[in-house]
């Protein structure tokens, strides 16, 4: 058998016994328990986990991660804490952020103008890149 352990002893020494709702069941030689193998679940890549830390730490909320990735929020908080990853303790500005080609990014950071007085940070999504944009203090 490949890789099948008592979920409860961590044992290999287990043995068919029988079928259930259509999945094998498997009982353990060590402890006498009995249990089915569950499906491991959808594995997300790595860099997706990056990305939408990284977009949590500037600030950017789970439902806007979601969209921008395309991961589901709740995967966002489940990394969120899992990481113990600390939310930004300054709650009074909410970046901006788009999401542009490589002629677009070269076309914003042309415009110096537009960032005064702005904080900006640059992630690359796959083929495109995400711009992320805050006031660093309020203009008069």
């Amino acid at each position: 058998m490949k890789d099948i352990f008592c979920p409860k002893c961590k044992n290999q020494e287990v043995v068919k016994s029988g079928v259930v709702k259509g999945k094998q069941r498997y009982k353990c030689h060590a402890c006498n328990y009995h249990f089915s193998v569950m499906k491991d679940g959808k594995r997300i890549d790595p860099y997706y986990v990056i990305k939408a830390l990284q977009l949590y730490i500037e600030g950017v909320t789970f439902r806007e991660i979601e969209r921008i990735l395309g991961v589901s929020h709740v995967s966002v908080i489940n990394w969120v804490k899992e990481y113990n990853v600390k939310a930004p303790e300054n709650l009074d500005y909410h970046p901006t952020y788009q999401v542009l080609n490589h002629a677009e990014l070269a076309e914003f950071f042309a415009d110096r103008e537009s960032l005064r007085g702005t904080g900006s940070m640059v992630t690359e999504l796959g083929d495109k890149f995400m711009v992320i944009k805050w006031e660093r203090f309020k203009r008069k």
